[in-house]
């Protein structure tokens, strides 16, 4: 069997897994996030916090609540890392450096898990558990649980109430997150992936990344981590090493549970808005985009241009051989077309187009199908562009959802939008203005790149690197922390603004002025505005980059 044959089964068999679960996973997160119901254990830990689960929250409490818990969940990881020599399975390492305690905190709070160190020689395991990992859920139910609030605004009227924050990041963290963790780590852990706490192995007698290769949750940590909800791992090599990602068939494991959970957050919408068909149809936009993106990088890593690429038949070049080339592509589209930043290839070594498409992949906004709960809140932000550029193109007055589209929801929806851009292009441009980019590995075109590619990854809370860059220096992780932060909570802050405007509204009834936003045309649209905008918005740096050296 060739390697395109098989590239293709494999992406096929993919698609049909998700297909498969679209429904029923789908039906089950619904039920977690609509049901009145709470269990014993969650109870206990309302009254531990002091909540009251049936009291509901206006936009402006939720967004408070988020940004108390994440701002407490800063404080804590940093002192945390900063006495991690003072704790329990310390395994003899030292206190984390500021900077690097700082970047670190931020980027597991933001779901970014964006790795400036080599995690088996410089975090203990007891940092690695109760710190990161645990991160690793409640970050992640905070994308859930905000993407559930605008649902909650389109499906609502007159009102300015949006749920409790503290119950949806209960219930998404206990049943949904957790229980999907377990299975992904036993069925890792059948794969061959260590999962133990043996083999304590000081500091001192680290010489390489590579050498300490046993003494910590391996499996539950990976499993974590390809729930779309982290791009930190346990070794500094991440998927690619045998430990954490050992054969084919658990490569194929992890990029499902990359998918799993952004793939089918839509169908929570549709159920949520009472049309179903307004799910498939975001869906649909998610699916063409990350096919689109799938092919295009399979295609440049397989006819890869160069002497060396054409006589082999790809770009072997940073591929780990376990995968190989279609598979590892497949791989780095997963991981950079939703915010978890996991990779089994070394990204700086894919061709220049190639390299430009995981770029571009993350300027999309990771909509396609995005982080957990990040890609439908993005996606819908787009859907609402998309209906005020049409209202404007054919007279109409712009709705979605039974929901009309004045100035302000336009404002924010625009204001969300441009968050990310700024930090990126503003990130990339004081990098250069003020000579860091000369911890880049390369000059020229693909200088640019690794530097873009840094700035692009922290602001869209990836935490993917090209890796040919050094980050671990004051500057570095300084500005990249405040781009994880700004680009995480700012466009929050919007998402729940335009919930609760939503919310007050009272529902449009649909008539023959109302565009459908459930047909094939509606779907080609929203597309079309995504492509576009992002085309118009970083263009000039990726022509400057990945296009300059490509072509």
């Amino acid at each position: 069997m060739s390697m395109t044959t098989a590239g293709i089964i494999f992406i096929l068999s993919l698609v049909a897994a998700l297909v498969a679960v679209y429904k029923p996973f789908g039906d089950y997160m619904y039920r977690v996030v609509s049901g009145t119901r709470h269990s014993r254990s969650e109870r206990m830990l309302y009254r531990i916090v002091g909540v009251n689960p049936a009291a509901e929250q206006s936009w402006g409490v939720y967004a408070r609540s988020v940004l108390a818990f994440s701002a407490v969940s800063v404080l804590f990881l940093y002192a945390f890392m900063r006495l991690q020599n003072h704790l329990w399975l310390s395994l003899g390492f030292d206190p984390v450096v500021t900077h690097g305690a700082w970047n670190t905190a931020v980027s597991f709070v933001t779901n970014t898990n964006w790795q400036w160190y080599s995690g088996e020689s410089t975090m203990g395991h007891l940092v690695q558990m109760a710190g990161l990992a645990v991160q690793n859920f409640v970050s992640a139910a905070v994308g859930i649980a905000v993407a559930v609030a605008l649902v909650r605004g389109f499906a609502r009227s007159r009102t300015g109430e949006l749920g409790n924050f503290w119950v949806d990041l209960t219930r998404i963290t206990l049943r949904i997150l957790l229980p999907i963790c377990v299975l992904a780590t036993i069925a890792l852990m059948i794969g061959g992936a260590v999962q133990n706490l043996s083999a304590g192995t000081d500091a001192t007698t680290l010489t390489g990344a590579t050498q300490h290769l046993t003494g910590g949750p391996v499996a539950s940590q990976e499993a974590i981590k390809d729930l779309g909800t982290n791009g930190g791992g346990f070794y500094n090599v991440n998927s690619a090493h045998p430990f954490e990602n050992p054969t084919s068939w658990t490569n194929w494991i992890e990029i499902f549970l990359l998918l799993v959970i952004p793939f089918s957050l839509p169908r929570v919408f549709g159920r949520m808005v009472g049309q179903n068909r307004q799910g498939y149809a975001i869906a649909a936009v998610m699916a063409i985009l990350a096919l689109g993106s799938i092919a295009v990088t399979n295609g440049f890593e397989l006819t890869g241009h160069g002497t060396v690429p054409q006589a082999v038949s790809a770009a072997l070049e940073g591929k780990e051989a376990r995968f190989g080339v279609s598979n590892s592509a497949m791989f780095a589209s997963s991981t950079t077309l939703t915010s978890t930043g996991s990779v089994d290839s070394f990204h700086d070594s894919y061709t220049a187009l190639g390299g430009g498409m995981l770029i571009l992949n993350m300027m999309l906004g990771e909509v396609a199908p995005g982080g957990v709960g990040a890609g439908l809140y993005g996606l819908l932000i787009l859907a609402v562009i998309t209906v005020f550029v049409a209202g404007l193109m054919v007279g109409r007055t712009p709705e979605y959802v039974g929901k009309k589209i004045s100035s302000r929801e336009i404002k924010l929806a625009s204001l969300y939008f441009l968050v990310t851009p700024a930090l990126v292009l503003a990130g990339t441009a004081a990098a250069f203005a003020t000579g860091n980019n000369s911890t880049a590995l390369n000059v020229g075109p693909h200088g640019l790149s690794e530097v873009l590619y840094a700035f692009t990854s922290a602001s869209n809370n990836n935490g993917s690197a090209f890796a040919g860059i050094t980050v671990s220096t004051p500057w570095w992780n300084t500005a990249l922390g405040l781009c994880m932060l700004l680009g995480r909570f700012l466009p929050i802050i919007f998402v729940l603004a335009l919930a609760g405007s939503l919310a007050r509204q009272q529902p449009t009834p649909a008539s023959e002025g109302t565009l459908p936003t459930h047909r094939p045309l509606f779907v080609g649209m929203v597309v079309g505005v995504t492509v576009i905008l992002v085309a118009l918005t970083f263009l000039p740096a990726l022509a400057l980059g990945p296009f300059a050296e490509g072509l």
